[in-house]
């Protein structure tokens, strides 16, 4: 490994900030080094963010220091922070969708011709480092026209386009599949090589082992412990992180398999063609790939999100037809994207509005609303999934990224329907909340109901699926039970190699 310098870049010391009657960070301290990758980890709720919120100058500490470079660091706000030689990639994206790429890229640093924006050159500078990226788009295309992943690795893009002396990556990877997470790595070597700093904060903890080099564990918004990443272990984290031992992060509970709920065959639409299975009562189906294969695509389209251009779709033997994802959800079938921003939650309605929006038929008599009903079963199922909140009145917004998701996972809890479809269902979620998320999964299938679950973590797919369906551009590719998993007949390797195609 390379010789790191002793001399600390940034020094964070005694930081603390309140937002109202909450304490997100008490007497917090972070240092990092010229050139090394610096993990950050912690649950959801645990600081993290509001630390590098502060950094960038979106949040300003109560008290506490910090010291750039050797000096006193004060900022306004990102911008500031970018020309002192600070950027960040945030975990939740917020694109301007009618923006070019390179718009998006060089926002509040256009390339001028005196007072007139130059786009000529600007377009140049965008193709120069999507290049490096190996990206597919030119830098005219519009950021609506990009899929989440393509999104994220524009917001890296961006980042590393800065000259930064420090990034900070706040779950860089949760929408990348393992190709685009292998150049980001290689990119992320590079940076090592010209003394760029890497504040790195994941919850998958195999990119952890391999590319950093320390690691800060923050707990309830305090700091923990800090230490090098050689000779510490897996488990060593994960009891700091949540302050006991998480024995099983996957407890898959084998439950009985049942008679068939869902059936689709030779379903074909935008990204897949030919795709025919079946899940039963009770089973959960892995659905495994790298992004773009069809997995989502697929059950976009079951779920009525987008149309199919042929093929039929079996509820219980019965031929149904799903127009919208109303009438998916009459007939039992819900979903959680991948994108709870976009199609999960209302953000600026209250915890309360969006557990109740989908199951408020069935709290209603006639016109009337049972409110006394309906705000007990949502803070049951608040609870339940140990959503963070001080008041389920308080908005979406107000969560963190991993606690938002417990709403949207909440609300379908509340449905129980026949088919729950999950995709991406720990993306951005902390260690002790995936495996809450886990045992909530095996709980819904010993009910009856089916699961289909869609994962880019191969950990994941492989510890929580009775069966596993693999996709390679658009078609199915090969299907793998949990038993020759378990037995070691099928490895990580062997599913990498047929979601690029090998037979």
């Amino acid at each position: 490994m390379k010789n790191l310098s002793e001399n600390f870049i940034l020094e964070c010391s005694g930081i603390s900030k309140s937002f109202g009657g909450t304490q997100a960070l008490k007497d917090v301290q972070l240092h990092i080094r010229p050139g090394e990758v610096h993990a950050l980890l912690g649950e959801n709720g645990a600081g993290k963010s509001t630390l590098m919120k502060c950094i960038i100058g979106l949040h300003k500490p109560d008290s506490g220091s910090i010291t750039w470079c050797g000096k006193p660091y004060h900022v306004h706000g990102p911008i500031d922070a970018i020309n002192q030689g600070i950027s960040m990639i945030h975990q939740e994206l917020n694109p301007e969708p009618y923006l070019t790429i390179a718009e998006s890229i060089f926002l509040k640093r256009e390339s001028t011709r005196g007072f007139l924006l130059n786009k000529k050159a600007q377009n140049l500078r965008a193709r120069e480092v999507l290049e490096k990226f190996d990206f597919p788009y030119p830098p005219t295309t519009l950021m609506k026209e990009l899929t989440l992943a393509q999104v994220q690795m524009i917001e890296i893009i961006k980042a590393v386009s800065c000259d930064a002396k420090l990034i900070i990556m706040d779950e860089p990877t949760s929408s990348l599949d393992s190709e685009e997470t292998r150049h980001l790595f290689q990119t992320i070597n590079e940076l090592k090589e010209k003394d760029v700093a890497i504040i790195y904060i994941s919850h998958r903890m195999e990119e952890i082992f391999e590319i950093c080099d320390r690691v800060s564990v923050f707990r309830d918004g305090t700091f923990v412990n800090s230490c090098d990443m050689e000779g510490v272990t897996k488990d060593k984290l994960i009891s700091m992180m949540v302050g006991r031992n998480v024995e099983n992060i996957f407890p898959k509970v084998d439950c009985k398999i049942g008679k068939t709920v869902l059936r689709v065959e030779n379903l074909c639409g935008k990204g897949f063609e030919n795709i025919s299975f079946e899940v039963h009562e009770g089973e959960i189906l892995g659905l495994s790939g790298l992004v773009g294969s069809g997995r989502s695509e697929t059950v976009r389209a079951i779920f009525g999100l987008d149309p199919l251009s042929s093929g039929k779709i079996y509820l219980e033997d019965q031929e149904v037809k799903i127009k919208n994802p109303q009438d998916a959800i009459k007939l039992g079938i819900c979903m959680v994207n991948e994108d709870r921003k976009e199609y999960g939650l209302c953000l600026n309605r209250s915890i309360r509005e969006n557990i109740s929006l989908p199951n408020l038929p069935k709290k209603q008599k006639r016109f009337l609303l049972n409110q006394k009903r309906e705000k007990q079963e949502c803070e049951e199922n608040a609870k339940t999934l140990t959503v963070k909140c001080a008041s389920i009145e308080h908005t979406a917004l107000s969560l963190s990224g991993g606690n938002q998701q417990k709403v949207v996972l909440a609300k379908w809890i509340m449905a129980n329907p026949k088919v729950l479809i999950l995709d991406e269902p720990t993306r951005g979620v902390d260690v002790g909340a995936k495996s809450e998320i886990h045992a909530l999964m095996c709980k819904f299938a010993a009910k009856g109901m089916a699961v289909i679950m869609i994962s880019s973590e191969l950990p994941e797919i492989m510890g929580m699926s009775d069966r596993i369906l693999i996709y390679h551009e658009g078609r199915l590719n090969g299907s793998i039970d949990q038993s020759d998993i378990r037995s070691g007949i099928t490895t990580q390797t062997e599913i990498l190699k047929k979601e690029f195609g090998e037979k």
